[in-house]
């Protein structure tokens, strides 16, 4: 049986992974589940799946984890502390779907195993790709994307030499307002931006997909998981969200990977590969879909995917400055204290000020990522308690 742990369970990616492993009772044991404040549902899946440990985040839920726990032989366990000894129990396969950059350390350690890390936390290659990379190196791990997007570059690649790649496009649905005048976007709820039209996604990775923070982020996935150019990594509009990538080869052919708008294809493709086995997913019939439609995004419009840019060619520690920043920003408009499109200006300025300090060194450490991801968030938050 493959030993796995889930690391981020009670989130969406986390509830695809699950129901795909409850499907094959058989094949797997599952050593840690972790989760948020959603206790209910963390110790659910925990006695379901048999689970050795259920860990909270929330270092105050321990007792009622416990007590939700009890009868069962699953241990408990709370706070951030918990997180990463969870991470660090054996297992074959690990689910890495802790949202934001929390997700870093218990990623780490994971890969400190030495097996394989389904990584779906992108802030974890963003705020420090190159210690990520050279950690599984390290420990002969084996680091398997479970973006859609990055999953089909994978997977569009197999058989290939990188250098005869000559451009990667990943593609975006647009999110909740992709057909809304820029004016309207000014006046934008996060109620409004919450709700996505082709995927079943939390409210944080929604709004980002609406304000294109989502795929800036996985620009810069892209640059450091492939090791591309900046310029050679483009992004489109894909309304129908059935081409999740295409991969340009310098003989002019393009691979594309097309799929059903499912999680539950990249996980799966994750959890089995190198194999490939059936999974319960939506077949497409082309005839039926008729069109596939593409459009170049307006930068003007979405300046998240400009900061993308600049945070990739700066390098260094900027990829941490843009994410922490990020995140508050996101935080300050889910509470209501800034609007949609100052959360761009917000990061932006965030940016310019940590430049000096963002853009050293080699190599990559996390005590450093920690201290720039903590001073990102304070600025931002000043920033935004100013413009509130």
């Amino acid at each position: 049986m493959k030993r796995v742990s889930v690391l981020g369970a009670t989130g969406s990616i986390g509830q695809n992974t699950i129901d795909l492993l409850a499907r094959r009772p058989g094949d797997f044991h599952v050593v840690a589940l972790t989760g948020g404040r959603n206790l209910q549902r963390l110790a659910e899946d925990a006695k379901r799946l048999g689970a050795e440990l259920a860990v909270t985040a929330d270092p105050d839920g321990f007792e009622e984890l416990r007590a939700r726990l009890a009868g069962s032989n699953v241990e408990a366990a709370a706070g951030p502390q918990a997180l990463i000894e969870a991470a660090a129990r054996p297992a074959d396969w690990t689910m890495s779907a802790i949202v934001g950059s929390a997700g870093l350390e218990p990623g780490l350690e994971a890969l400190k195993q030495g097996r394989t890390l389904a990584l779906a936390n992108k802030e974890s290659l963003v705020c420090a790709g190159p210690l990520l990379l050279s950690t599984a190196k390290a420990h002969g791990a084996t680091i398997m994307p479970v973006d859609s997007e990055h999953s089909a570059i994978f997977q569009a690649l197999i058989g290939e030499d990188i250098a005869a790649v000559e451009r990667i496009i990943i593609t975006a649905s647009g999110g909740a307002f992709r057909d809304w005048p820029t004016e309207r976007l000014r006046h934008a709820s996060a109620a409004e931006a919450a709700t996505h039209p082709n995927w079943s996604m939390g409210q944080r990775i929604t709004i980002d997909s609406a304000s294109l923070f989502n795929k800036a982020m996985e620009l810069i996935e892209t640059h450091e998981f492939f090791g591309l150019a900046p310029e050679r990594i483009e992004a489109v509009i894909h309304p129908e969200s059935l081409v999740h990538a295409l991969v340009g080869f310098r003989d002019g052919a393009m691979m594309a990977h097309l799929g059903a708008p499912d999680m539950r294809h990249a996980i799966g493709y994750a959890l089995n590969w190198p194999d490939r086995r059936n999974l319960p997913v939506e077949r497409l019939d082309l005839a039926r879909i008729g069109a596939l439609t593409f459009r170049d995004p307006d930068e003007r419009r979405h300046p998240a995917l400009r900061l993308a840019r600049e945070v990739m060619e700066a390098g260094g520690y900027s990829g941490a400055v843009f994410n922490a920043a990020k995140e508050v920003a996101l935080d300050l408009f889910i509470a209501g204290r800034i609007g949609f499109l100052d959360m761009a200006d917000l990061v932006e300025r965030v940016l310019e000020q940590m430049a000096p300090e963002a853009g050293t060194v080699d190599p990559i450490r996390l005590e450093r990522v920690r201290e720039i991801d903590s001073k990102a968030r304070r600025l931002a938050g000043e920033f935004g308690t100013a413009e509130a």
